[in-house]
């Protein structure tokens, strides 16, 4: 129904007709587009490119130079890692005292020809030091095909004689060398004469309990004058029957110590049954065949027998 001289429906409808209503749930004509930039607009503005979608970046000269040097470089790796001319073919050995050249040889184990680029140098190292005598080593490749070795020998601190044989002794109770016992005396080093029937048993490598060292360590640095004795020397041995034993040179008293445990009757008592020892022989020594130390402080001694008169 129309009002008279009313024109809006009309209007209305050419209204639409100019300005294209949008349809319902469409986007806005004048919202679509507006305030936003296209890649390619904002690329454009900032003076650099993306590339379009499928194709490669442009390789430039300087790109191209940067990738051959890279190429190159891995070439000349590769050829100086796969060159017969980086092999093993000898190995730098110092003079040893108790180490023969040959026992460090087999240690590395290398075959002439073997490649020293992918050589892992640790395990050869631990073999050296897996070697009697040898305390600490360390291995160097040095090229075009030499190994460098350095080694560190152990150093004898006594010798420990079983029956015929005789073993130097390192610090850290190491059976490391067989030596003979009259030429470790007159290098000054003590010995230990061990009888035990256990000893048998001890050879080259093998190592001292910790409480038989402790106690022949402190027992062989004592001399004739710590205990004010007018004997040539000092003599130390071991029996399963008295334990360690101390004794001259040439034969005059003898002086048991015992033996001793790590935590009961341990070796720290020593020094002072070396001060009870003197305390004994004192004014007395050529009379007394053996001297008793039970501990530091409690100890007797027994008188060689008295010659019978003549008739």
């Amino acid at each position: 129904m129309k009002l008279p001289g009313s024109r809006r429906g009309p209007r209305h409808a050419s209204a639409r007709r100019a300005g294209s209503a949008p349809q319902p749930g469409g986007p806005s004509p004048t919202s679509r587009g507006a305030g936003r930039t296209t890649p390619t607009e904002a690329s454009s503005d900032r003076g650099w490119h993306l590339p379009r979608p499928g194709r490669l970046p442009r390789l430039t000269p300087g790109r191209a130079g940067a990738l051959l040097g890279i190429l190159a470089s891995l070439g000349a790796i590769y050829g100086l890692t796969a060159s017969s001319a980086f092999t093993y073919a000898r190995a730098e050995i110092p003079e040893l005292r108790w180490t023969a050249r040959a026992a460090i040889e087999a240690a590395i184990g290398l075959d002439p020809g073997t490649r020293l680029f992918p050589l892992t140098v640790g395990p050869l190292e631990a073999r050296i030091r897996n070697l009697p005598g040898v305390a600490a080593a360390s291995v160097e490749v040095s090229l075009p095909d030499t190994l460098v070795v350095s080694v560190t020998e152990r150093e004898p601190i006594l010798v420990w004689a079983v029956g015929e044989s005789a073993f130097l002794v390192d610090r850290d109770g190491v059976l490391f060398a067989t030596t003979a016992p009259t030429g470790a005396a007159a290098a000054g080093l003590p010995v230990i004469d061990d009888s035990r029937t256990d000893a048998v048993g001890l050879a080259v490598g093998s190592r001292l309990d910790p409480v038989d060292l402790d106690a022949a360590r402190r027992l062989g640095s004592v001399v004739p004058a710590d205990i004010e004795s007018v004997a040539d020397a000092l003599v130390i041995t071991i029996s399963e029957a008295n334990g360690f034993v101390l004794g001259t040179s040439p034969p005059s008293w003898i002086a048991i110590f015992g033996g001793y445990t790590p935590t009961q009757r341990t070796a720290t008592m020593i020094p002072g049954q070396v001060r009870l020892l003197r305390s004994l022989l004192s004014g007395r020594e050529q009379l007394v065949d053996t001297v008793i130390l039970a501990d530091e402080t409690n100890g007797t001694f027994i008188l060689k027998p008295t010659p019978e008169p003549l008739p």
